[in-house]
């Protein structure tokens, strides 16, 4: 079957399951079976696709990618059993019909090749007509004297393994497991003698059901780690009845529930057999299997929660406000090794670097950082976050007054996985003769000066703004953070002539290699002076081009539409309405008053509507636009430092570091950040994080509790104190976790609902 056909196939139900027309499905299936990247889709062919936006586009591709699987597996049953000679009209008409991975996988249960069973050794022995004889019904109680314990014991075996082999039977007991069991976990024998961060989950159990993703993943990291062992509970009889029915009525005798004329009931030690081996189904064969799917299933789905709460802090932290092209000095943090500097001039090039010791040498180190400042008057000093991160920027801001630069501000800047770039083979090409401390130095200054260009050379897991996210499935984490990467580079724009190959890489249309040559033509031939000299780099085609030019940004250059968002293809128009107006495309561009006058009907054409017209004029207005926020510096009070300096009922400022589903962090400068249990973001009730809180933002809080032993701040975002829920019934002693875990790339687990009085009591 075509992939035109298979898509044709499945657009009804792809459009009742995503909620757009079908004819929307089916323009985006032919966008991106043409080459074309999702951002390129969203932005610049709103017109075919009918203004989905890139997340709409993304399930899309999702789904047609999970029915091409499913074709191209339903193609290789078919074959399969065909080739057994088993395949019947009914049967084919079932399979391909057949819409659920799983349900499909059922249909071909009784026709996969198996290792040798206990029914296959019965069947050698010559017991199917026994067998056969007990399903219909026909065996008299002579017979059944005659048989042996043991030949109806393998008769049985080979009616279980039919039992289990049927997909309705199996359909229903998977069901029965993904809706209705409950998730158990104990605590492994011999008990672990030292405190562990599982201690919540010795004994613990919760409907499947309801169990958010955040629990389920702690408890299968508790497994993995040797220290809980974890099962579904499901009851078992009303299970084993449901698939009686199923069998009697396949078998054809009365159940006394179907209702209808049957043949007449079998002897009572025959349907005692076919009970026997019913239940031997499904303790054996059935409820193993299908504990094991479901547990794999809900552990993707928790996998995909996860992972979705990593893509959207990750989204939010590369779109942070960038401080500009400003010039930086920037300080990475130590106290035995002392502290590096390095300075940078406003497009992040490196112009020298140093170490000083604020607390052996204080004197030498207040005149060299001095001096540099003098020297290079920098606009600001970026302080890395870790540790002795809040005495330096003490001792840099006591520099700058001693000297009377009052202009120069202080920001601290994290640190998540400055050390993983230090030592990266992107680093290393960089700067091949610096030491990776220095390498450090200047990416928390780069941080500082662009988030997003700097943050895409670090493997997005490794700047720890998830939940799990060593243990959930890679290739899903891979994938979905490489997508919203894609999506924060495109958004943004990059500019050609000083992006970096990895910031390049991200650019739609661009892979690794074309970046890399991009590079080089740059290096060999100077700037691109215009998004046309793209074409002469090698390798770099019309596709690639089209998909790529409208998201590259040239600023300086002779057409000055190649510093915005505009497509190439669509600078005809624009010089068409510039003629209109009785101006020149220089004068349109950047000029509000004169794009306001363009009128966009008159510009409406087979293939420009109003959606691509509108977005040409607002960048008409404001060209090259950077859709992040503009910078502010965070204030952390002077003197609170250290977890020491933290008391209860302090109102404190801070940044969001991680939203996760149970709350978020919040760094509030003491080198620990403190958790806002969702209970305690806001004063009224919140069901989603995310709803009122996203990481980088500055947020206010008070200190409702300090544990210095186990190093945890409990915070609230309330304006004022919530009352006591425990008075109205409404209080929960619900286990979760707190894994504070390394510095940037911990992972912590806590509930995702229900009110606490003790603030520590879910931790």
């Amino acid at each position: 079957m075509s992939t035109e056909s298979n898509v044709a196939k499945v657009l009804p139900r792809l459009s009742a399951e995503l909620g757009i027309s079908a004819g929307q499905v089916a323009a985006v299936a032919k966008l991106l079976k043409e080459g074309n990247t999702i951002p390129f889709i969203a932005r610049y062919r709103k017109e075919v696709h009918g203004n989905l936006d890139e997340v709409q586009i993304s399930k899309v591709q999702e789904r047609l990618t999970y029915y091409a699987e499913l074709e191209e597996r339903r193609a290789a049953i078919l074959k399969s059993i065909d080739e057994q000679g088993k395949l019947t009209d009914d049967l084919r008409e079932k399979i391909e019909s057949c819409m659920v991975k799983a349900a499909l996988e059922d249909l071909y249960q009784p026709y996969k090749p198996k290792r040798r069973t206990r029914a296959m050794i019965a069947k050698e022995k010559g017991l199917e007509p026994l067998a056969d004889a007990i399903w219909e019904g026909h065996l008299d109680d002579a017979a059944l004297k005659a048989a042996s314990a043991d030949d109806l014991q393998g008769a049985r075996d080979i009616l279980a393994e039919r039992i289990a082999d049927m997909a309705e039977v199996r359909g229903l007991v998977r069901e029965t497991y993904a809706n209705k069991a409950v998730v158990k976990s104990e605590v492994v024998s011999p008990k672990p003698t030292q405190p562990t961060k599982f201690e919540q989950y010795y004994d613990f159990q919760e409907p499947i059901a309801e169990i958010p993703s955040h629990r389920y993943l702690a408890i299968c990291r508790g497994q993995k780690e040797g220290v809980l062992w974890r099962h579904f509970v499901v009851e078992k009889e009303p299970v084993i009845e449901k698939v009686l029915e199923i069998v009697n009525r396949e078998r054809g005798v009365d159940d006394s529930t179907s209702g209808r004329a049957v043949a007449p009931r079998p002897p009572q030690d025959v349907v005692d057999h076919v009970r026997l081996a019913a239940e031997d189904a499904y303790k054996r064969l059935l409820a193993p299997s299908c504990e094991i799917d479901v547990a794999t299933e809900k552990k993707m789905e928790a996998d995909r929660a996860a992972v979705e709460v990593f893509a959207e802090n990750l989204r939010h932290l590369l779109l942070a406000s960038p401080l500009g092209e400003k010039r930086v000095l920037a300080i990475d943090p130590g106290i035995r090794t002392g502290c590096k500097v390095a300075m940078l001039d406003e497009t992040g090039k490196f112009l020298v670097n140093t170490v000083i010791y604020p607390t052996q040498r204080t004197a030498e180190a207040q005149e060299v950082l001095a001096r540099l400042v003098e020297k290079f008057k920098p606009d600001a000093i970026a302080v890395g976050n870790g540790t002795a991160g809040r005495e330096t920027e003490a001792f840099a801001r006591s520099v700058l007054k001693l000297i009377g630069a009052k202009d120069v501000m202080v920001v601290s800047v994290s640190e998540a996985g400055a050390s993983v770039y230090s030592a990266s083979e992107t680093a290393r090409d960089e700067f091949p003769d610096l030491d990776l401390t220095v390498r450090g130095a200047i990416s928390i200054g780069r941080r500082l000066q662009d988030p997003l260009a700097e943050l895409v050379k670090i493997e997005p897991k490794a700047i720890g703004v998830g939940q799990y996210q060593h243990d959930v499935f890679q290739p899903l984490l891979e994938a979905k953070l490489d997508e919203v990467t894609v999506s924060c580079v495109n958004k943004v724009g990059v500019e050609l002539n000083t992006a970096s190959a990895p910031l390049l890489t991200r650019v739609s249309g661009i892979g690794a290699s074309l970046a890399k040559r991009i590079v080089e033509w740059r290096n060999e031939h100077g700037a691109f002076k215009s998004r046309s000299d793209l074409k002469k780099v090698t390798g770099l085609g019309p596709k690639a081009f089209e998909q790529s030019a409208g998201f590259l940004r040239i600023r300086g250059a002779s057409n000055p539409l190649d510093s915005s968002a505009v497509h190439p293809e669509r600078y005809a128009l624009v010089e068409t309405m510039a003629k209109d107006l009785g101006v020149g495309v220089g004068e349109l561009v950047g000029n509000a008053a004169l794009a306001g006058q363009i009128e966009l009907k008159k510009y409406v054409s087979e293939d420009v509507g109003l959606p691509t017209l509108k977005d040409i004029v607002e960048e008409l207005k404001k060209p090259g636009r950077d859709p992040r926020a503009v910078f502010e510096k965070p204030a952390f009070r002077d003197d609170v430092t250290t977890i020491d300096d933290v008391q209860e009922g302090m109102t404190l400022e801070g940044i969001v570091t991680n939203v996760t589903a149970f709350g978020a962090f919040v760094d509030i400068g003491v080198h620990q950040d403190g958790l806002v249990h969702i209970s305690e973001l806001a004063d009224r009730y919140v069901s989603d994080p995310s709803e009122v809180v996203k990481t980088g933002d500055k947020i206010k809080v008070r200190v409702i509790g300090v544990d210095r032993a186990r190093n945890r701040i409990a915070l609230s975002a309330r304006t004022k104190p919530r009352e006591d829920r425990a008075r109205d019934g409404r209080a929960t002693s619900r286990p979760g976790g707190y894994n504070s875990g390394p510095r940037g790339g911990g992972n912590r687990s806590r509930p995702s609902s229900g009110f606490v009085c003790n603030p520590f009591a879910n931790l």
